[in-house]
């Protein structure tokens, strides 16, 4: 591994925790929006939706084929130029006229927006080894509260010009990003000898010959899953009755799980300190109970809200102890696991707000809560059944 400096400041560390933070929140956006949306362009809430499940599967594609960019070329020009273009696929999404359109911008962003995923395998990189679970765990909580202030900026942000200012603005930030990250980015370029075929077949070879790998692998899927399950029909819940509530009054509802993934900063460290198999089992337990609170969440916005702090919680958590756990592996292939476990990661998510669309269509909000619970209770089987045994 090449660097021009060495360790990570407490400054660069912000700066790469509010970078991927803003850049995993471009596919967040629409969340809160997608009553609005649907509206403008007379869709159905299945067609509204797919906005959502468009820029996760952009998001697994670009995991798969890009990240692993982070082991062959320079990691600080492969950065600004990603986000760049992330920046114009939101562009796009500001301009767009059809259904059609907004799907595409959304998926651009979705593919560029991975550069989230070398920020991560990046920072592990330059802490020192005893400090890597803490770091990588501030820099996953500056992704989630990315996800989930997205949600608080968006409803604003639509309050005062419309969903379009939504994207217009956010394209702005990142291009304000992308410089900042070319000033404060040391120049790091890994010493792998390996060509672009090469390095995708690995990661596929990785997933065949690390069972860590695909333990941890399939508990984000699943886990990350819940987590799109819960936020996607969240807004279709919140406008109508007997809430009603308007798109900036949704939005808030981001800080709430702002907080719950602040209170899981704390996972990498746990993990670093060998853990990782309390906090996982913990943490799977506490994202099914969530579920309880979470469906009385119709009646009651206090519900809503517990469920809401303890499932981002939990979910955060579990995310940092499995990206913490596969980092301890191959330091010069943190870019092919972190593509490997990523893209399982969003899958899961895509998948989620498919089922989530589906069900709050056919069933309401019981049918979104049943279907979260059974995600829930399959990652613990999953667990339970021989998977606690890793590491």
């Amino acid at each position: 591994m090449k660097t021009s400096t060495q360790g990570l400041s407490p400054a660069l560390i912000v700066l790469m925790s509010l970078a991927t933070g803003l850049a995993v929140a471009s596919n967040y956006y629409a969340q809160p929006l997608l009553d609005t949306i649907a509206t403008a362009f007379s869709l159905s809430i299945n067609q509204a939706g797919f906005i959502v499940t468009a820029a996760q599967l952009g998001y697994a594609v670009g995991l798969l084929f890009l990240v692993p960019l982070g082991d062959m070329f320079e990691r600080r020009g492969l950065i600004v130029f990603m986000t760049l273009l992330a920046a114009g696929g939101m562009v796009i999404v500001a301009l767009s006229q059809t259904l059609w359109m907004m799907i595409l911008g959304t998926a651009l962003t979705g593919l560029f927006s991975v550069v989230a995923q070398i920020l991560v395998p990046l920072a592990a990189t330059l802490a020192e080894p005893e400090k890597r679970g803490k770091v990588v765990g501030t820099i996953m909580s500056g992704l989630l509260l990315g996800i989930l202030l997205a949600r608080t900026v968006a409803g604003l942000l639509a309050g005062i010009g419309g969903w379009r200012t939504v994207y217009w603005v956010a394209s702005v930030l990142m291009v304000v990003m992308a410089l900042a990250l070319w000033r404060g980015l040391p120049k790091v370029k890994s010493d792998t000898h390996l060509n672009y075929p090469q390095l995708l077949s690995s990661v596929f070879g990785l997933f065949i010959k690390t069972p860590l790998l695909r333990t941890r692998a399939l508990l984000g899927c699943l886990t990350f899953a819940n987590f799109s399950i819960l936020w996607t029909s969240m807004a279709f819940l919140l406008a109508s009755p007997p809430f009603n509530f308007s798109e900036s009054v949704i939005g808030l509802f981001g800080l709430a799980g702002a907080a719950g993934a602040l209170g899981a900063r704390p996972a990498g460290g746990f993990a670093d300190k060998g853990k990782a198999h309390l906090t996982t089992t913990i943490g799977l337990v506490l994202l099914l109970v969530s579920w309880i609170a979470t469906a009385m969440g119709q009646y009651s916005v206090i519900a809503l809200i517990i469920g809401i702090l303890v499932l981002d919680l939990t979910v955060q958590g579990v995310h940092i102890t499995n990206q913490t756990v596969i980092y301890r592996m191959m330091p010069d292939a943190r870019n092919r696991l972190t593509a490997g476990y990523m893209t399982s990661y969003f899958i899961g998510g895509a998948a989620g707000s498919l089922i989530s669309a589906s069900a709050y269509q056919h069933a309401g909000w019981n049918g979104v809560c049943v279907a979260g619970a059974i995600v829930a209770l399959l990652n613990l089987v999953v667990w339970w059944r021989g998977y606690h045994r890793q590491p």
